[in-house]
């Protein structure tokens, strides 16, 4: 029967009419929430603050969201927002909260920007995020607890940001996690023991932080992980047992922290993925377990290097792929005669390149199978054990070793002559050993090397003559040994010599004068004779000149006045004669001044050094009068002592004329100097003097925890940098501590302190305070602060380290706005030292880890320890302030001062020439393709201009790509010919045809504006 009422035919209408109505009205709900996530973009883009590159142009109304630069979404769930990535943008400014409701969010990526504020807590919101990339921004705060709200993330990355506060447990609930990254933070706290349930974790990397406590025995339960770094916190405890049964784990970095303990002598599987393997400067005792070089076969890196490990060296001939092994500082060994047996079982390792095995109590002789050691090995350092024996000739077989270092055994014999293969060697350091015989003239064919040490031996006879072929040699020391002759090296690249305690005779050759790069000489106790010769004045820059116990004889010449920059002067147990020259008086840095056992007389002076009667050293000079009382000398008698009368009063009388001239003439002085400061300012003080307290050693041990290896920023020529807080106000500190038995440290601290007590600048590194006292074991301290540079050093973000617990992510890289910003930071600070201050100041050691940048990414120029302030005329050909030795450092140092000219601004504007060449080629001036007549200047000068982005840094060329406007491209190009043509006109060979500083700056400030004006 049929239904009453009901027609089939008027069926398909209405499932029509009612899929229209239920489409009308789910298309009407989902464009609501199209619309919330438009509204959340548009917020997210009113909180960005810059945004050079115009990348947010495209956010607005007239244009679909869904083709937004950097947004993707799902067609699946009508165009709601999955993919939010604009990394490496150079965006500024907060992230909105109102980023939590873009509820179908799947991947937020921020990294390499400048975000700063607080990680919104509204970020827990988004329940689907899978990816959350944050890394390398300014971010600060704390991580939001209510991450764990995010319980689909398998990729978080917050590192190289100021997040501060503990590790929220609450992260251990993100199950799904595989990578994990909060590295280069201020997080404190402990290693929370939730992370153990992170399951499903491959990287986790908590390195560069302030992390206390012990390790949690959790850490055991995360089965898939690849990659630990824990390194340079301050974890302590010991190692959970567990850990080394993680068969996944390819590297294990725990290094720089105050963990003890033994390690394992088995373990579960092996550890058979090991690569890197690093414990270094830790408290680990015991032996090394023979699982490491058994099981984990595929090392390359194994640092076990500053622990109190002890006991035999395992063999390594299963360790076929080891590139560097440390086992430097330790207690290895117990001078048995097969201590270095190990030595041959590296024969298998073909890769290796640094083995440092110094500071131990590794005994015995030095196998032959050296010799076949891998001819990849670069640096080689043994010394400080009780090596005994001769140095086998087979190691002349490692034919590209740049640092032999064997120093402090017990070696003896000859240097045998297959040495001389080893034509790379910079450094080759043979001191206190027992060899003998004579120096051998191959030296000469070490054209590279920079250190020769071959003090506290036996070797006798002359020493070669030829050694002026070594064009490089900077620091060469053969004293403490047998030698005699009268040939002197006469050696003009060095900065150092130590001839003393020999056998050396004749005159001091007057060649001597041509070393004018000297800064310390030492001929102490040899047979020298004759006069001393004036030439040595035209050393200059010598810091320290020792010549006691010699046969010198006559006066001090008059030419020793031009050393202005002595501080230990030593002419004791000669036999010079005359009068004690007064222009000692003016030497401003001289801190000990020994004459005694001579033939001097006459009036003892009593101004600068002679001031200080324990510093000054004269007995055995009877005939020498006056001086200040407490050298007990008897006052000098006038050759008139019977004046007549008349001529008595008319000296009276012309002395109370003269004197009331003389009162005249200073109050006229007086009053015109009161005048010229009223119209010029001269520069305010940076010294900490005027607004802080000096700091003591106790503060400063405090501040940097006992100046920890884990707060260890850098080492230097004069000493080493730590990162501290002050515990008194919380300011995060650098405190640079001088080594001051390290050659020309002092002079170093004193010129710093001299050149930055009168200086201020925006783009100068601040200088909080000095501190100038005595340790808790009764030595010497000084020390400079400064304002801490949280972004590091520019050679950072040029030649940035691998950091193994990031290896899948980005390196620091500089935008090209970033590096010209930088460079004029750079030549604003040189106009000021060069043009603004009241005398000239040359830094003399401009490089890229000299340039600091803050927070903002702004350069700052730091290390003053060789700049020299020059008075009166700064130009090139009329300075009168000589160097004071080799003044910088080896590819930036100006060509000139190789050739023995004096200091001048022009040197720092060469400096500055190749600094920029470097900072847009993205190429060291002392890399490996620059042989013979080929650098850096050359380089980028037969390149131009056709081959410019050819030779132009690859992360910069990458922002002239494809998706760069044709007139954009063009802008890019045409402002780094400008670039590259400034550098190329700062460091020509010719100082006076190089550019002035001034219109350096100006020039690439022009450039910035143009740049600014293509929208870049």
């Amino acid at each position: 029967m049929p239904l009453v009422g009901f027609s089939f035919t008027k069926l398909p209408f209405r499932c029509f009419v009612f899929a229209i109505a239920f489409a009308l009205c789910f298309a009407r709900v989902f464009s609501a929430l199209n619309k919330t996530d438009k509204s959340a973009l548009l917020m997210f883009k009113a909180g960005i603050t810059e945004d050079p590159l115009g990348v947010l142009s495209s956010w607005n109304n007239t244009v679909n969201l869904c083709q937004w630069y950097g947004i993707t979404c799902s067609r699946r769930h009508h165009n709601r927002v999955t993919v939010l990535d604009l990394n490496s943008q150079k965006l500024s400014g907060s992230i909105s909260p109102h980023i939590g409701n873009l509820s179908f969010l799947k991947v937020l990526s921020l990294y390499n920007n400048s975000f700063d504020h607080e990680i919104p807590s509204q970020i827990g919101q988004l329940h689907r995020l899978r990816i959350l990339q944050l890394h390398n921004n300014s971010l600060t705060g704390e991580i939001p607890k209510n991450i764990s709200g995010c319980f689909n993330l398998f990729r978080v990355k917050l590192s190289r940001n100021q997040l501060s506060g503990e590790v929220p447990l609450e992260i251990g609930s993100l199950v799904k996690l595989q990578l994990l990254d909060l590295g280069r933070n201020n997080l404190t706290g402990s290693v929370p023991s939730s992370i153990g349930n992170l399951s499903s974790v491959e990287l986790l990397s908590l390195a560069e932080n302030n992390l206390r406590g012990d390790l949690p025995a959790a850490l055991g339960q995360l089965t898939k992980l690849t990659v630990l770094a824990l390194g340079i916190n301050w974890l302590s405890g010991t190692v959970p047992p567990s850990l080394y049964n993680l068969s996944s784990l390819a590297v294990f970095g725990i290094g720089f922290n105050q963990i003890h303990g033994t390690l394992p002598t088995t373990v579960g599987s092996g550890l058979p993925n090991f690569k890197i393997f690093s414990i270094v400067m830790n408290r680990f005792v015991g032996s090394i377990p023979s699982w490491i070089p058994n099981n984990a076969t595929n090392l390359q890196i194994l640092q076990l290097g500053q622990n109190e490990l002890s006991g035999n060296v395992p063999s390594f001939d299963s360790l076929r792929n080891l590139r560097r092994l440390g086992l430097n500082n330790n207690d290895l060994g117990s001078g048995g005669s097969s201590d270095l047996s190990f030595l041959c079982s590296l024969t298998n390792s073909t890769s290796l390149t640094y083995l440092y095995i110094l500071n131990n109590r590794l005994g015995g002789p030095l196998p032959i199978c050296m010799g076949n050691l891998s001819v990849t090995i670069r640096k080689l350092a043994l010394g400080f054990n009780p090596i005994i024996g001769e140095i086998p000739r087979a190691i002349a077989n490692l034919v590209n070793l740049e640092l032999l270092e064997m120093s402090n055994a017990i070696l003896f014999g000859d240097i045998p002559f297959d040495v001389a293969n080893l034509k790379n060697l910079t450094e080759l350091v043979l001191s206190n050993n027992n060899l003998s015989g004579v120096i051998p003239s191959f030296l000469q064919k070490f054209k590279k090397l920079i250190i020769l040490y071959l003090d506290g031996n036996h070797f006798h006879g002359h020493i070669p003559s030829n050694l002026d072929k070594c064009k490089s040699l900077v620091y060469l020391d053969l004293s403490n040994n047998n030698l005699s002759g009268s040939i002197f090296p006469v050696v003009k690249t060095l900065i150092y010599l130590n001839l003393s305690h020999n056998h050396l005779n004749g005159a001091l050759p007057a060649e001597v004068g041509q070393m004018d790069h000297l800064n310390g000489l030492d001929i102490s106790v040899n047979m020298f004779g004759g006069e001393i010769p004036s030439a040595l004045g035209n050393c200059d820059g010598l810091v320290e000149l020792q010549m006691r116990g010699n046969h010198f004889r006559g006066s001090i010449p008059q030419s020793v006045s031009s050393l202005r920059s002595i501080e230990i002067l030593d002419l004791s147990n000669n036999n010079l004669s005359g009068d004690i020259p007064k222009f000692l008086e003016a030497f401003d840095f001289l801190q000990i001044l020994n004459l005694s056992y001579n033939n001097f007389e006459g009036v003892l002076p009593t101004e600068g050094i002679f001031k200080n009667a324990s510093a000054t050293f004269i007995t055995g000079n009877n005939k020498i009068c006056g001086g200040i009382p407490e050298f007990r000398l008897p006052k000098c008698i006038s050759r008139h002592s019977k004046s007549k009368g008349v001529v008595h009063k008319l000296k009276l009388v012309l002395s109370i004329i003269f004197g009331l001239l003389g009162m005249v003439l200073v109050l006229v002085f007086v009053y015109v100097r009161w005048l010229k400061k009223k119209k010029t300012k001269e520069p305010t003080s940076s010294s900490v003097a005027d607004t802080w307290q000096k700091l003591s050693y106790g503060t400063l041990l405090r501040a940097t925890d006992g100046f920890s290896s884990t707060n260890l920023i850098g080492t230097g020529s004069f000493g080493s940098v730590y990162r501290g807080v002050l515990q008194e106000n919380g300011t995060n500190i650098a405190v640079k501590v001088l080594n001051l038995m390290r050659h020309g440290a002092l002079k170093g601290f004193k010129a710093e302190c001299k050149a930055l007590k009168s200086i201020k600048h925006r783009n100068l590194l601040k200088v909080l305070t000095v501190c100038s006292g005595i340790d808790y074991n009764g030595n010497d301290f000084k020390a400079l602060v400064y304002e801490l540079m949280v972004n590091g050093s520019l050679k950072e973000w040029l030649h940035p380290y691998p950091v193994l617990a990031n290896a899948d992510g980005p390196s620091k890289n500089l935008s090209l706005i970033q590096r010209i910003k930088i460079s004029i930071d750079v030549a604003f600070a040189l106009d000021y030292l060069h043009n603004q201050c009241h005398n000239a100041i040359v830094h003399c050691d401009l490089k890229p880890s000299n340039v600091l940048l803050d927070a903002e990414m702004v350069g700052h120029v730091g290390d003053f320890g060789l700049a020299k302030i020059i008075l009166g005329s700064t130009s090139y050909s009329n300075t009168n302030i000589s160097s004071a030795g080799l003044r910088g450092t080896i590819g930036y140092v100006a060509p000139e001062y190789g050739m023995g000219s004096v200091v001048s601004i022009e040197g720092d504007v060469y400096s500055y020439g190749i600094l920029l060449l470097e900072m847009f080629t993205g190429i060291s001036p002392t890399a490996d393709l620059f042989k013979e007549n080929l650098n850096l200047h050359n380089f980028v000068k037969e390149a131009l201009p056709e081959r410019a982005l050819e030779i132009t840094d690859p992360t910069l060329v990458q922002e002239v790509g494809s998706d760069a406007g044709q007139s954009k491209r063009s802008t890019i190009q045409d402002c780094l010919l400008m670039i590259y043509g400034i550098g190329i006109a700062c460091s020509v060979g010719v100082p006076g045809e190089r550019m002035s500083i001034t219109d350096v700056a100006a020039k690439l400030c022009s450039i910035r504006d143009k740049l600014y004006a293509a929208g870049l």
